[in-house]
């Protein structure tokens, strides 16, 4: 009896403590803030935030996304919320899939994190037309982003469509669900002054309009020095440890600390250092930061026609610590997890009380946070180029260059942002042609089949101007494609059929890229670019005596999203089109002509990329480095579950479907500048064109393809080309994990997740090396390298110093060589001692299977 008696009173208690757990998840968080923070229930709170755009990854990436970003050192999860893509007819509403923003926002609660939904709804963010539907544009009277009946009321109606989708779903904190921040607006201090008067009426209004929602959670405004009361006012760019927030009563917010920057087509490939990056989140909290969000945490892919720019690249990679496909990239990932557990140490110091920050010497400082209870924390920094050796508390500290060094306790230091402890991943692509495998896994391709794209007009709805037309307002961006056709009459006394002398046709364009044909013929192209849209091109042209055609095919790379009044940005064929060298020297000014028009193309039309239209022919043979050809073939996946991709080098340009999903544009014959990249020094301040790589080389020639579109066997790929290329030459890759090494100094803080007050016996063991395999199934198959003592290079390239010991690579391998992860002191303890007198560090290469 006593036994049953125990056991009927456990269940009693477990089923109590179920309903508290259940009262607790439900129960609604009140989320206000001060000078200091954000307060969650009335506890000030140090937040670390990253963004993860839902459209731009797919749901089936979702949860390994968010874990990630949570085992990262993570609390919330910053979105924008994308207008176009929900709204693209208007009133006509799309949340499926991958805009399936209240799914993505129940994730990342499941998770155990918290939202910041950046509604805008205008979001930048790389994306097409700012992330605007262009319907939005043919509204009658609207003027965007100013104080405009019409714009105003589109926006009230879809902000307000957006917050009513989170309340009846309980998401906001103060329904117990995890939004605990919402943004109005979108950077538009860095453009008002060009709305004149209208700005402060409308940014007014945007506030008063988004609190007048009630959501019960504070609203934000990024690069908006005048957000009014209540709205907080934010910062973003590459460092914002100087920024003041509007009022004394608001907190210090970061809302987009640019963890790289994005790719351009033409371009060579960013990337920003950790050491930095670490700095400078280090150094927002050093001077009394409470809420920092990484843009981008992770990138993804601009899938389909998303991209804006122009000319932004298929890849959002944006050197993200998760990369485009999900995996980490290390050492960045795991440099700054290492830092979000040394910011956390700080927390109750950090929130206690306001910073006091006094100089170290020219260039360095200590800031520290001292409560009345005894706790303490401090930051020392090195804002100059070259390291220091400085004096705080009594006691003697090195500061690397452009550092900051975290002391939890005032005294021991557990983290620098200048000296990495954790791994260097360096991946590798396993290839194989569509016809190819890997090793005894085979693709099986049933070959390559065929469309010719017409030349010209060859739809019924094609109609008839006078003149040039502007794209944009034509096409709608229903497609990327607009045809310019005419014919013109070369009477047989024209000088230049007899002389030989060569007829020019000129065409100029808003852009972004054109062909013309003469008489059916490629007679030329041409492109512009990133830092210039428009394009110019004189093409020498063949006509012959009578009726000639002329079809100008003009193409957009993204619309414009971003600058004062950008929805006005045109593009197109707007002229002149001329031909000259004609008689007597005289120019036809075709400008003004009768032209024939034609929007998108014919395969759109009958819907090709979907693989389904019974006109595709494998007869005669196929062919290639021609223009306007639409492909198709079969294949099977490549085995395992790496992520996919495919290396489009032998292509032009066009557009690639898998299984009737687009994976975007793609474009490996636009090659980026042979100079701006050379080895990038991390101390001083940082710019998006600092630390370049890849040039001379393709921007972009490996294309994300998401396992979750493809099957085992039986995939269908169709591609269109516009320019030419040989779709037999591309490979399909799998990315896997080629090497995986760390470096270690005897000075290197001990790692983060060791320290605490009580573990003076750890802390005199000195630093760690770890290693950890990403995947679960993985094991260190092998060390390729281990030396302690004076080592050099980097990972893949180690070489021994004239220092070393003779039983690191042996213990090393019996340490790790099988295991998941393994962790080794660095210290003579371990090693011995090699060379007395000399700072000591050791450097692992290994490989995991």
């Amino acid at each position: 009896m006593r036994s049953s008696s125990s056991a009927a009173g456990r269940q009693i208690l477990l089923v109590v403590l179920a309903f508290a757990a259940a009262a607790t998840t439900a129960f609604a968080a009140n989320v206000t803030y001060d000078h200091r923070a954000l307060l969650i229930d009335g506890k000030r709170r140090v937040l670390l935030s990253g963004s993860i755009h839902y459209p731009r990854s797919t749901p089936e990436m979702w949860p390994d996304l968010i874990q990630k970003s949570k085992d990262g050192g993570l609390d919330v999860i910053e979105t924008y919320v994308f207008w176009n893509v929900h709204e693209p007819v208007r009133n006509q509403y799309d949340f499926e899939g991958r805009y399936d923003l209240v799914k993505f926002v129940k994730l990342v609660g499941e998770a155990g994190l918290y939202v910041h939904l950046r509604i805008g709804p205008y979001v930048c963010a790389e994306w097409n037309y700012g992330g605007f539907p262009l319907w939005l544009h043919f509204i009658p009277g609207i003027k965007f982003r100013t104080d405009n009946e019409p714009f105003k009321a589109e926006m009230q109606r879809f902000t307000a469509k957006i917050v009513d989708m989170m309340k009846q779903e309980n998401l906001y904190a103060s329904q117990g669900g995890p939004i605990i921040l919402s943004q109005i607006e979108n950077e538009y201090g860095n453009i008002d002054s060009a709305y004149g008067p209208a700005a402060k009426t409308y940014i007014n209004w945007a506030a008063n309009m988004a609190v007048s929602l009630d959501t019960g959670v504070p609203w934000v405004m990024c690069q908006q020095a005048d957000a009014p009361d209540p709205i907080i006012n934010t910062c973003n760019g590459f460092y914002c440890d100087q920024f003041t927030p509007n009022s004394k009563n608001k907190p210090k917010m970061w809302t987009e600390n640019w963890s790289g920057w994005f790719l351009s087509f033409g371009g060579p490939i960013p990337y920003r250092p950790v050491e930095d990056l670490a700095f400078a989140v280090a150094r927002f909290f050093q001077l009394g930061g409470t809420f920092q969000n990484y843009y981008m945490y992770h990138g993804g892919t601009n899938f389909g026609r998303s991209t804006g720019g122009p000319f932004i690249s298929t890849s959002y990679d944006y050197d993200a610590p998760l990369d485009e496909y999900g995996l980490l990239r290390q050492p960045k990932w795991g440099h700054l997890k290492d830092l979000h557990k040394a910011i956390k140490l700080c927390e109750e110091a950090l929130v206690a009380v306001d910073p006091v920050t006094t100089s170290l010497g020219q260039n360095s400082e200590a800031t520290v946070y001292r409560t009345g209870s005894g706790k303490c924390a401090a930051f020392l920094a090195n804002i100059a180029t070259s390291d220091k050796t400085v004096n705080f508390s009594g006691n003697s500290y090195n500061l690397p260059a452009w550092s900051v060094s975290i002391l939890p306790d005032c005294k021991t230091v557990v983290f620098n942002t200048a000296k990495i402890n954790s791994v260097t991943v360096i991946p590798s692509y396993k290839r194989q042609s569509l016809n190819g495998g890997f090793e005894s896994t085979k693709t099986v391709s049933s070959g390559w089949s065929w469309i010719n794209e017409p030349v010209g007009i060859s739809k019924n709805d094609a109609f008839v101007k006078s003149g040039l037309l502007e794209q944009i307002n034509t096409t709608a961006d229903k497609s990327d494609y607009l045809w310019y056709s005419l014919s013109t009459t070369i009477k047989d006394d024209e000088p230049f059929l007899q002389d030989g002398s060569q007829i020019v046709l000129h065409v100029e364009s808003l852009g972004h890229g054109l062909l013309a044909f003469v008489n059916g013929k490629l007679a030329g192209s041409g492109n512009g670019n990133s830092g210039n849209a428009k394009v110019g091109v004189e093409i020498p042209v063949t006509l012959v005596p009578g009726k000639n055609s002329i079809d100008l095919l003009s193409l957009t790379v993204g619309l414009q999203n971003y600058g004062a009044f950008f929805d006005l940005t045109g593009a197109g064929i707007t002229g002149p089109v001329k031909l000259k060298g004609l008689k007597n020297g005289t120019t036809i000014d075709l400008s003004s002509a009768q032209w024939t028009y034609q929007v998108g193309l014919k395969g759109e039309e009958l819907d090709l990329s979907s693989g389904s239209s019974s006109q595709w022919t494998t007869q005669p043979a196929l062919p290639t480095k021609q223009p306007l050809i639409w492909y198709k073939s079969s294949f099977n996946a490549p085995s395992g579950s790496d992520p996919m991709a495919i290396d489009f080098t032998g292509m032009g340009k066009g557009e690639a479907w898998i299984n009737g999903q687009s994976i975007g544009r793609y474009w490996p014959t636009n090659v980026s500048p042979n100079n701006g990249c050379s080895d990038c020094n991390y101390r001083g301040s940082y710019s998006s064109s600092k630390c370049l790589k890849n040039c001379a080389k393709p921007s972009q020639t490996l294309y994300h393809v998401p396992r979750s579109w493809i099957k085992p066997s039986g995939n269908t790929i169709v591609l269109f080309e516009e320019r030419g290329g040989d779709p037999t030459q591309i490979t399909f890759a799998t990315k896997e994990v080629g090497s995986l090494c760390s470096h270690v100094s005897e000075t290197h803080p001990l790692p983060v997740d060791m320290w605490s007050a009580d573990s003076e016996a750890e802390k005199k063991a000195g630093p760690v090396l770890s290693l950890e395999c990403p995947l679960p199934n993985q094991v260190i198959s092998s060390i390729k390298f281990a030396s302690f003592g004076t080592p050099h290079g980097t990972c893949g390239g180690f070489s021994h110093g004239q220092c070393k010991s003779t039983r690191a690579l042996s213990m090393v391998q019996k340490a790790c060589v099988g295991s998941r992860s393994c962790k080794i002191g660095v210290s003579i303890n371990t090693f011995g001692d090699p060379c007395r007198g000399v700072t000591k560090s050791l450097a692992v290469e290994a490989s995991c299977a």
